[in-house]
């Protein structure tokens, strides 16, 4: 059986120093240090730190860490977390009729490509109830209108706080959710948006992009924000093409992006590799 691992993450303002103490920390507790990365930001100021470490024959205390690891938080000003890999991520699946990117996940969940847990998957429709009834994922239909859309959400919201959901992934999931709401999930729930961001927001990005006659596609995994697709991007994906490709073509092309970047941002942030940089984000891949 593998040593248990834990990952430690690290915000602070930027100043010599940071990755000796952390590292003379670890050392002191006779950790082993597995995988260790960070990244000073010049423009913001600021310092992040991933480090995974295994307990190397010690035994683990949560209070004991962080009581010890406090005089150097303090002195740095971090903002920081430990993480226990054993206890996998909680993940809501929010999804409407489009399957290939469910169904991505759930194929990398089902082969533990994807270290997480499932509590459920939510729709606005009722198409995709046999999918997570065969992967036994319990399916909450919550049809949503302009007419109940804040009952809806309502609804939404009681269902993330009973499956104590860490994360929310929209999974081409296609309607808006409120302000409130993006602000509750802030940090915690990503959006998968079928076209290379900044270019061609909104609905119809095929459509656009054959219009322009692009030469390039791509999707962007994002944190959901308030500002339609405005939230600090995870992970984007390129593909070539060019002008033989009908729309239905770039389409298909299209959702073959769309399901690894979201895959790819969903990984990175189970894995606790996303830290936000203001409208920005750096990612230890």
């Amino acid at each position: 059986m593998p040593d248990p691992a834990y990952i430690l993450t690290v915000t602070c303002p930027d100043t010599v120093g940071i990755v000796a103490a952390v590292a003379s920390y670890l050392r002191d507790q006779n950790y082993f240090v597995e995988e260790s990365a960070h990244f000073g930001d010049r423009d913001t100021g600021s310092f992040f730190s991933r480090t995974r470490f295994s307990l190397n024959g010690a035994i683990w205390s949560e209070e004991k860490f962080r009581n010890g690891f406090k005089s150097i938080s303090d002195e740095f000003s971090m903002e920081w977390e430990v993480h226990d890999t054993s206890q996998l991520p909680r993940v809501v699946i929010m999804v409407s009729k489009h399957d290939h990117c469910l169904n991505d996940l759930l194929y990398r969940y089902r082969t533990s490509v994807l270290q997480m847990e499932i509590p459920a998957i939510v729709s606005n429709h009722d198409d995709l109830r046999s999918l997570a009834e065969w992967h036994k994922i319990p399916f909450h239909h919550v049809p949503s209108t302009s007419n109940n859309k804040a009952d809806a959400e309502q609804q939404l919201a009681q269902i993330l706080k009973d499956t104590k959901a860490d994360l929310v992934v929209l999974a081409r999931y296609m309607q808006i959710l409120s302000d409130s709401l993006c602000t509750q999930l802030a940090g915690r729930a990503i959006n998968i948006h079928h076209s290379f961001l900044p270019g061609f927001k909104g609905a119809h990005p095929y459509q656009q992009a054959h219009d322009r006659g692009v030469k390039l596609i791509g999707a962007t995994a994002h944190y959901v924000t308030g500002d339609l697709d405005e939230g600090p991007i995870i992970e984007q994906t390129v593909e070539r093409v060019d002008h033989t490709h009908t729309v239905a073509n770039l389409t298909a092309v299209g959702r073959d992006a769309e399901a690894i970047t979201l895959a790819r941002a969903v990984r990175y942030h189970i894995e606790h590799r996303v830290f936000l940089n203001g409208q920005r984000t750096v990612v230890f891949r």
